[in-house]
């Protein structure tokens, strides 16, 4: 399977990346963003690849190949960049790319329950190798108080039928444990699938963003990765940001803004940039993508 990376000519040409700079692409992913930079600049750009999915690393490694370049891999979440970089005795770098989308991989492969459209279990965790401490989908809708898994689908999914839908969520589970993706769809079909008639997008789709989003706690990672990003990043450097929702855009919009204000960034796009006509009917899921950049100061 083939993963196509979003914006991803716009993103990079955005970075305005020169022999001899240091990038990193805090979000792997299948490595297409990695491997466009690399095509272009061989091994005259260092790349660091960080992603919480060890499995990013050969999903690269296999599409770079024989092809020489300065690649280094890290399995870490984006928002601990400063740890990494430190690690590396890396003190700044010259631009830092975010995709911000989850990737087919996860989508199609993962089997840890991203899509409504495959029965796996209930996980939604961006990691492969779980521990008894990290969260999951399973546990927020099988013990979280109503009102609290109410609030996550609101508040992260946009979701206006979210209180029928976590009233729902406690009755059923009061009757049987919801293990599988499919046991949850079921649910919020049941609760509000009629209100969705005639719509195109599926009744299951806002909730299931909601809990993934709250079990990788990609609001506020989202938020440490600009702010600690943005101090690794030397003057001059760039950074590239692709949001799928409007809960994301507005975050990196306001943060971005908040830098301008302050005087230490400059604001390369008045408007994000989205997909031309061409790439979303190549890659239907690159339609609600945005990509935003900024130039430190």
């Amino acid at each position: 399977m083939t993963h196509i990376s979003v914006l991803k000519g716009e993103s990079i040409d955005g970075l305005a990346i020169k022999e001899g700079d240091t990038i990193v692409d805090g979000t792997l992913g299948g490595g297409g963003h990695t491997f466009e930079m690399i095509k272009r600049w061989d091994n005259k750009i260092k790349i660091i690849g960080l992603d919480l999915d060890i499995d990013a690393k050969g999903r690269t490694l296999k599409l770079i190949g024989d092809v020489p370049c300065d690649f280094t891999f890290v399995n870490a979440g984006f928002q601990d960049i400063d740890k990494v970089l430190e690690n590396l005795s890396i003190k700044e770098v010259d631009g830092i790319l975010l995709d911000l989308g989850i990737s087919s991989f996860q989508l199609e492969v993962a089997g840890r329950g991203f899509s409504f459209l495959k029965d796996e279990p209930l996980l939604m965790t961006m990691k492969k190798d779980l521990t008894p401490d990290d969260l999951t989908a399973k546990e927020i809708v099988n013990t979280w108080e109503e009102e609290n898994i109410a609030d996550v689908i609101y508040g992260f999914g946009e979701e206006k039928y979210s209180r029928k839908i976590a009233k729902k969520i406690v009755e059923r589970r009061g009757e049987k444990e919801i293990e599988t993706t499919f046991d949850l769809v079921k649910i919020i079909e049941d609760a509000v699938g009629g209100h969705y008639k005639g719509l195109r997008i599926h009744p299951a789709t806002r909730t299931f963003q909601a809990l993934r989003i709250a079990v990788n706690s990609e609001i506020s990672n989202l938020e440490k990765v600009i702010d600690k990003g943005f101090n690794c990043l030397k003057k001059g450097g760039h950074m590239s940001i692709i949001s799928f929702h409007s809960l994301e855009d507005r975050i990196v919009k306001r943060a971005f803004v908040n830098l301008k204000e302050k005087g230490l960034a400059r604001i390369i796009t008045k408007k994000p940039i989205i997909p031309k006509d061409e790439e979303i009917k190549d890659n239907p899921r690159s339609r609600s993508s945005k990509l935003r950049l900024l130039e430190k100061l």
